[in-house]
């Protein structure tokens, strides 16, 4: 029993004597990794698919970590995504026009292992996940009115409706990977500057979706814009609904076009981070 209860004394004198708390900041930039299709572009001689990742883009990071000896410590981060423009529906056809994309603003948090390779180089690995954001999806769209329509509603020939709305998805908490390997340059004994590659694997189920803006103008074939507002977000035109739900199943009978089947999105990357760490100093014992 003594010598049990001094091996564990002993092994908290030894973290004890290593222990040291870092802070860091960084920045950088994301490219998609496991890129699916997202969507697609339309002409009047083809039809592309659109790939992408929701996860490309710019993000920002604070991160904690605490060693617990001269090689291992944890990590506790937490970051913020903007996240590029993806491509969700580019239609370009004599009386159709769209340009529809989508992108990430999203902040996340990961708690991962640290392991010191040398004194300058490292690595990192462990859990992540999305903890608050959205997807925030900005479409525009132009229809031309057959003449049929045009006639009904006393406009001349050629007169279209311009579209934008807004829509926001949101998703249920997912859980992935995120691994990085870096190299620091000590400044001095307290400030050092770092560089790191690093991957996130991660997808994200819909949970549901809210149109938060949405105007209609009818447009003359001049560009006179004729009538303003013609649908808002308070009256919104057939085949829209203000808010949707996304399902694992749906009936074939279903009437409720506010559910919808639901699907995953791809959130992984593969960037390059640039930041500063502030060392607090470790124990008087380490000195």
């Amino acid at each position: 029993m003594k010598k049990t209860l001094f091996t564990l004394l002993s092994i908290l004198a030894s973290t004890t004597f290593y222990a040291q708390f870092q802070i860091s900041a960084s920045t950088g930039y994301a490219i998609g990794s496991a890129e699916t299709k997202l969507g697609e572009s339309i002409n009047s001689t083809e039809t592309k698919n659109s790939y992408g990742s929701y996860g490309e883009g710019v993000n920002f990071q604070i991160r904690g970590t605490y060693f617990f000896n001269d090689t291992f410590g944890a990590d506790l981060g937490f970051g913020y995504l903007n996240g590029a423009d993806q491509t969700v529906s580019r239609v370009d056809l004599p009386n159709e026009q769209i340009d529809a994309i989508a992108r990430a603003r999203a902040y996340g948090a990961s708690l991962a292992l640290v392991y010191k390779f040398t004194n300058n180089l490292y690595g990192r690995f462990g859990a992540l996940i999305k903890v608050a954001g959205k997807t925030e999806a900005v479409v525009h769209r132009e229809a031309t009115f057959s003449d049929q329509e045009a006639q009904a509603l006393g406009l001349p020939s050629g007169s279209y409706s311009e579209t934008d709305y807004v829509e926001d998805f949101h998703g249920k908490f997912p859980l992935g990977f995120v691994g990085a390997l870096g190299y620091k340059y000590d400044l001095n004994s307290n400030f050092s500057l770092f560089a790191e590659a690093e991957y996130y694997g991660i997808s994200l189920k819909r949970k549901d979706s809210e149109i938060t803006e949405f105007n209609t103008n009818i447009v003359l074939p001049d560009g006179t814009v004729a009538v303003e507002g013609f649908y808002s977000l308070d009256n919104l035109p057939d085949g829209y609904v203000k808010k949707s739900t996304y399902v694992d199943e749906l009936r074939h009978d279903n009437t409720d076009s506010s559910k919808k089947l639901a699907q995953k999105v791809p959130y992984s990357s593969f960037g390059v981070n640039v930041g500063i760490t502030y060392r607090f100093n470790a124990s008087a014992k380490n000195q």
